[in-house]
């Protein structure tokens, strides 16, 4: 087992790959570098490991992919996760180990919005991109972390060991903060300094498509997460409009005795049903997620056991 393992994503980022390594082997001499190239045809692979990593590949394209092979493959007692791009300073990594070694976090989070990201980033709709991100997840999931997107992060070994990686693009972040914030996990923030990209170095994010990714993962992790408020919610609107549709049908009945607007009447019996069936669904999954958190702290104690014995070798 490494003692610090750095995992740094890339997809043809020959410009930036050999500076980011360098900076990584300087700043934390005792780590191990891993790159894990996802089928750049740049020779970034090559390039690293000239520079001294340790290069593996993934041929799944998407950087969920290749954080899912990372988790999978690496076992280290701190793991620092960090783009490849050279956008994130190495400086900020020993205070992020040590949150991890010495202050028990189990994520560590990179925050660039609190620093430089929105005076460097040159791309508006990715500014208010994260912004609306950060605010929909603090406010829906009751957390405080103050950089949902950001690509630097350091986890423990039981935060990547129990994490189940389901994204297969650049929404793996806003599904990493989703998931720690679920499980009631020590998530602290790291202030530190970003750079945009150098010039030649080009973006592999899409601002809309991967953007309306991310915003549809959030709803989706809401269901799965929080079903009786979801399901809540969806029942009190067709409840709201199956009650609104239905009045104006029983003034008509009391003033004259009859229902001309029958068509009506059969729709709002049915909507006040679906409503019905809405909050019972939500009873039910919220019952379902509840055994799965408990499930999951089982879980962690056995891996914790597997962590101190690996320790020990």
């Amino acid at each position: 087992m490494d003692k610090i393992a750095v995992l740094i994503p890339c997809y043809n980022e020959s410009k930036t790959v050999k500076k980011v390594v360098e900076d990584f082997r300087r700043e934390l001499p005792e780590a191990v570098v891993y790159v894990y190239d996802n089928n750049s045809t740049d020779g970034t692979d090559e390039i690293a490991k000239a520079t001294g990593a340790t290069v593996r590949y993934e041929h799944q394209q998407g950087k969920g992919n290749v954080i899912r092979r990372m988790f999978r493959e690496v076992d280290a007692r701190v793991y620092v996760m960090v783009d490849g791009d050279d956008t994130y300073p190495a400086e900020a990594a020993p205070e992020m180990v040590k949150r991890i070694l010495e202050d028990q976090a189990d994520m560590v989070v990179g925050d660039r919005l609190s620093s430089t990201y929105y005076t460097e980033n040159k791309r508006p709709f990715h500014n208010f991109g994260n912004f609306l991100v950060k605010n929909c997840i603090n406010r829906f999931f009751d957390t405080n972390i103050q950089d949902i997107m950001t690509g630097y992060r350091a986890f423990s070994y039981s935060f990547v060991k129990t994490f189940p990686v389901l994204s297969h693009g650049f929404e793996i972040e806003t599904e990493m903060s989703i998931h720690a914030a679920d499980k009631h996990m020590q998530v602290d923030n790291v202030i530190v300094d970003y750079r945009d990209r150098p010039e030649g170095s080009v973006s592999k994010l899409n601002t809309f498509s991967d953007g309306f990714k991310v915003l549809l993962r959030i709803l989706n992790l809401y269901k799965n997460y929080k079903p009786f408020c979801f399901f809540s919610i969806l029942s009190a609107v067709l409840g709201a409009l199956g009650i609104g549709f239905l009045i104006p049908v029983i003034v008509e009945y009391v003033e004259i005795g009859l229902v001309p607007k029958f068509p009506t009447l059969i729709v709002c019996c049915f909507v006040l049903i679906a409503a019905l069936q809405s909050l019972f669904a939500g009873l039910v999954l919220q019952s379902i997620e509840q055994k799965n958190k408990q499930d999951f702290e089982m879980l962690l104690i056995q891996v914790q056991n597997m962590y101190e014995e690996k320790c020990k070798r």
